[in-house]
């Protein structure tokens, strides 16, 4: 995690070639592109197009073509149907009283700096290893985007005993306030130990009413019974140094949060996330239909 992290380069690169090349969008990050160099997005451009052979292997069509058919099938779901999801129960929470966000291991998130008018009450808190936020903070820097007065960044090693530690010190934080908190992309690099383990110390801190948002893979994500996208997803993390650890059923999932205090409030599969999300783009856009990621499940959980 004091690595800068290639998947997390990846997903920023997934939102601005998604962003750039709609018109009618999934989720519209309009700073992503502004994250990476002209160097970084190109080299990714070239990198994936160049890899086609291994996502589709009897692809017939240009770099071009093959980049744009890499980033809808596998490259865009994900972090474009986990945003969308995000960002829309966030700004319900938002209207009934929530008033901080937590993002746990922020990465190149962006909502801080393109908010909306309804989140400006709120004190947006980027939790993250403090390399990844100091590179991102030379990118904004870079990109001259400017940083809200209620942005605040928290240093947090999640893979360590007392990562929160850092967190409750942080003089504008209050456990009293209620809070909706983004665990997005954490549960696939932590161990079923580690991810329970965090979702106790949180629980442990939020007041009631608060929440959670987050991706988790299925039971089957990692076994043969996955989904051919899901399979070579894994693949493609563990060729980064970033293996997948751990694949949830419902029930166990359902367990972790109880045991924690949380209820699940939502859950979309697949087939729910694409009807909800991606619809309306699959209309519009025939020629180049996107569908949710395989064996991944989105949660909204709410403090009891």
């Amino acid at each position: 995690m004091g690595q800068k992290s290639m998947t997390a380069l990846v997903s920023a690169f997934s939102r601005a070639y998604h962003a750039e090349n709609n018109e009618i969008k999934i989720f519209n990050d309009s700073v992503a592109r502004a994250i990476l160099t002209d160097g970084e997005y190109h080299l990714i451009s070239e990198s994936m197009a160049s890899g086609i052979g291994f996502f589709h292997p009897s692809f017939v069509g240009d770099a071009q073509q093959a980049l744009r058919w890499i980033v809808d099938n596998y490259l865009s779901p994900t972090p474009l149907a986990r945003a969308a999801f995000a960002e829309s129960s966030l700004g319900t929470a938002a209207r009934i009283g929530a008033s901080q966000y937590l993002i746990f291991a922020a990465g190149y998130d962006t909502f801080a700096y393109r908010q909306p008018d309804w989140a400006k009450p709120l004190t947006i808190f980027e939790i993250d290893h403090p390399a990844t936020a100091a590179d991102k903070m030379a990118r904004l820097q870079r990109a001259t985007v400017e940083i809200p007065e209620n942005a605040r960044y928290v240093s947090a090693d999640f893979t360590s005993e007392g990562w929160q530690t850092s967190l409750l010190q942080e003089k504008t934080f209050s456990s009293k306030r209620i809070s909706f908190c983004s665990l997005l992309g954490l549960s696939y690099y932590l161990t079923a130990e580690q991810f329970k383990d965090m979702i106790a110390a949180t629980g442990d801190f939020l007041p009631k009413g608060s929440s959670l948002v987050f991706d988790y893979p299925d039971q089957d994500a990692y076994t043969n019974r996955a989904g051919k996208r899901a399979r070579k997803q894994a693949q493609l993390a563990g060729g980064t140094g970033e293996a997948m650890l751990a694949s949830y059923s419902y029930k166990e999932m359902e367990r972790l949060l109880s045991d924690s205090g949380f209820l699940i409030y939502e859950h979309l599969a697949p087939d729910e996330m694409t009807k909800r999300f991606f619809a309306g783009y699959n209309k519009f856009n025939p020629q180049y239909p996107m569908y949710a990621f395989d064996n991944v499940n989105y949660c909204l959980a709410v403090k009891n």
